[in-house]
């Protein structure tokens, strides 16, 4: 399996896998931002069944990962590290020089994950998230 370039086609497969991992998901309008020119995704499928995405926001050389997701069905299966390598592939292309990212601080996993990439946590931002209430880490990435 590998990840692909996230299109428009996609995103109602999309915003059902939001519905089904956030607590507050994106709506496909949020998400179509992902299909500009100023911000990307990626995703991987199962048939027409997005099985894991993620998406970054990019101004000048910042880049800003905004989620990265994989279905409770397919979680375990490297599926998220396709997603964040391909993702962090176009920031290169792009000659972004570094990307962001804010994480639950109890979610250890993907702290593990996004650690095994290279990013370093560089901040902590009280009461980031809601339902339920916790603080995010913020990661970065220099490339």
């Amino acid at each position: 399996m590998k990840a692909v370039p996230l299109t428009r086609a996609m995103l109602p497969s999309v915003e059902a896998l939001e519905r089904a991992v956030f607590a507050h998901p994106w709506s496909v309008r949020s998400l179509e931002l992902l299909c500009g020119d100023t911000a990307f995704g990626f995703a991987t499928q199962a048939g027409d069944t997005v099985t894991a995405y993620g998406g970054m926001l990019t101004v000048l050389d910042e880049g800003q990962i905004t989620n990265v997701a994989t279905h409770p069905e397919h979680r375990r299966q490297g599926l998220a590290s396709l997603v964040l390598e391909a993702l962090l592939q176009e920031a290169r292309e792009r000659k972004l020089a570094f990307v962001t990212l804010e994480v639950r601080e109890s979610n250890a996993a993907a702290i593990a994950l996004y650690e095994k990439f290279g990013f370093a946590v560089v901040g902590r931002r009280p009461h980031f998230y809601t339902e339920p209430a916790e603080a995010a880490l913020v990661m970065q990435c220099d490339l």
